[in-house]
């Protein structure tokens, strides 16, 4: 069964080539996942020419609305720099989630 494994980790930025940075290190883990037989849902990339449209709360609510959804949870390696990780991974850890931090953890096999 496919499940479907939520990206977390730093988005916001100082500058733009820094929060360009945090997308690709998103999308690099959403390929691992997708090579891995998984879906990654990456909300890196599905708002990142939004900025300004809509507060930055619509897309917060919407990131949390989607990860509720998945069945587990991959951080990046820096998620702990960035406060809207750590608001994920407690989410997910209070909702029942599996939360991982390596895609080699989530590789492994898990009863």
């Amino acid at each position: 069964m496919i499940k479907v494994v939520y990206i977390a980790g730093p988005y916001r930025a100082d500058n733009a080539w820094d929060r360009e940075e945090h997308i690709r290190t998103a999308e690099r883990l959403a390929l691992d996942v997708w090579r891995l037989g998984h879906a990654a849902l990456c909300p890196h990339t599905n708002s990142r020419f939004f900025d300004g449209a809509l507060p930055d709360q619509v897309f917060l609510d919407g990131d949390i609305a989607m990860m509720l959804r998945c069945d587990a949870v991959l951080l990046t390696q820096d998620w702990r720099k960035s406060r809207g990780a750590r608001d994920e991974r407690a989410i997910a850890i209070e909702n029942g989630i599996p939360v991982f931090e390596s895609i080699t953890e989530l590789a492994a096999p898990h009863p």
